[in-house]
């Protein structure tokens, strides 16, 4: 393949990726404010649809339904940028970026916070969390015998991000009132004393 043919095929993939990118965006916004207009149960697929120009079929080609289109959207919002910042040993930062994006969308991620069952907005965030650390560990962590055979990548990351997720929904549905900043002050606070040290504060 010449030097011209791959610069060419090169760019028929990167618009076909901007094109995908631009309908899933659309398509997330036109979520974003049905949530804002209806219970979540009862948004359909063409109620979304109908407000970006995207076809049913179009939407299928790239979600599964709308609880996947949600964690794309998390994903996008949230996870990888914090991914970004959490391998570039920045995890204030990263936790603080949580908290401020969420803000951002404040009505969105209230509305989505109380969503139960299998497709919980908690779940979805639980399953973003625990992938992303448990990627963090496993490129991070020593290669040696661990000391505690039971305490392993998976394990680890299900304790961080259960608690995580605890943390940020509980300040979702609470309103928000708390600031992003003092928010971070008190997860870190939390994960890195003992109850005996909590106990005094209360």
């Amino acid at each position: 393949m010449s030097g011209i043919d791959r610069m060419n095929r090169e760019r028929k993939v990167n618009s076909h990726q901007a094109k995908k990118l631009d309908v899933s965006e659309r398509l997330a916004e036109s979520f974003k404010e049905l949530v804002l207009e209806k219970p979540i149960e009862k948004i359909t697929i063409q109620d979304i649809t109908d407000r970006t120009g995207v076809t049913r079929g179009t939407f299928y080609i790239h979600f599964q339904d709308k609880y996947a289109l949600l964690e794309w959207i998390c994903r996008e919002e949230i996870v990888n940028p914090v991914r970004t910042l959490l391998w570039n040993d920045m995890e204030r930062e990263a936790m603080s970026f949580i908290f401020v994006s969420i803000l951002k969308n404040k009505e969105f991620y209230y509305h989505v916070s109380h969503m139960q069952g299998q497709n919980s907005f908690e779940s979805i965030v639980l399953d973003c969390f625990a992938e992303f650390i448990t990627d963090y560990i496993n490129e991070h962590a020593a290669n040696r015998d661990r000391k505690y055979k039971w305490l392993t990548p998976e394990t680890a990351a299900v304790y961080y991000s259960q608690s995580m997720a605890y943390v940020l929904i509980s300040w979702i549905r609470d309103g928000m009132t708390v600031s992003p900043a003092e928010m971070v002050d008190i997860y870190e606070f939390v994960t890195h004393h003992a109850l005996t040290d909590m106990i005094r504060e209360f």
